[in-house]
């Protein structure tokens, strides 16, 4: 059994220290805090990703159910989505930009997301920094290729 405070702490485990000066534990954060992680680039990075968060996700609600009311209630329903469909959908700049929309917020809300889903989980910062370049270059990539797409759409191809 224990007999003091010390002998306490190091049978359960803790991070706490103990010193002779203040007898009650002092238990230390999971991870401390360092300047890189305040703010980025002299502004409340986390704070703006969170409010971006929470914009991104109203105005996704809203294009998304906006898109399966008109694709899929209105317009006869899946069977009639094919090639010629998205052609004659994408021959409208309204379309297009809607679904240009859809397309960054998507990857933008779902990145952010899971970027901080990376800082909470990965503990060690050199897996941070891969994981997170992983994640940028695919979020990139797949924002450049399908803008690309739905600008350059050729319904006449042969």
């Amino acid at each position: 059994m224990a007999t003091d405070i010390s002998d306490a702490v190091e049978l359960t485990g803790s991070s706490a220290t103990y010193s002779p000066q203040n007898p009650a534990p002092v238990i230390e954060p999971p991870r401390a805090r360092t300047k890189s992680t305040k703010k980025f680039g002299g502004t409340n990075f986390e704070l703006y990703g969170w409010l971006f968060m929470r914009l991104s996700g109203v105005v996704l609600v809203v294009l998304v159910l906006g898109h399966l009311l008109i694709q899929l209630v209105l317009d006869g329903g899946v069977s009639k989505v094919g090639f010629a469909f998205v052609a004659g959908r994408w021959a409208s700049p309204f379309w297009q930009y809607w679904d240009l929309a859809m397309l960054w917020l998507a990857m933008l809300h779902g990145g952010n997301g899971l970027r901080t889903v990376i800082n909470d989980y990965a503990e060690q910062a050199n897996t941070r920094f891969w994981l997170k370049t992983l994640l940028f270059t695919a979020v990139a990539f797949t924002i450049v290729l399908g803008s690309l797409v739905i600008f350059t759409f050729d319904p006449n191809i042969r």
